[in-house]
């Protein structure tokens, strides 16, 4: 079962007491300072969640799969999830 953005976003209508349009908002804000914040380099923590954490991998030299001749890879960025410790032990109950 997948859980997507609007289904948070109902959620938190639901559960949480909003209206739908505020929960929409308080939705769209909470990814968008995440993203604000990983693309300015910096570590999100969220207690008992987990952390994000930006990534940077170098540019580096490849082949191509297709016609076998060199390419260059530029550099790109990504993100990694951990698990905190709390959560991690809760999933393996």
């Amino acid at each position: 079962m997948k859980i997507n953005k609007s289904e948070l976003v109902t959620a938190l209508f639901e559960e949480g007491g909003l209206l739908r349009k505020d929960a929409e908002i308080a939705v769209n804000f909470l990814f968008d300072t995440i993203k604000i914040a990983l693309r300015e380099g910096n570590e999100v923590n969220i207690s008992n969640f987990g952390t994000f954490v930006p990534l940077t991998k170098s540019a580096r030299v490849g082949t191509s799969p297709s016609s076998h001749e060199i390419i260059k890879i530029p550099e790109t960025k990504s993100v990694a999830f951990h698990l905190s410790k709390s959560f991690k032990e809760e999933l393996n109950k």
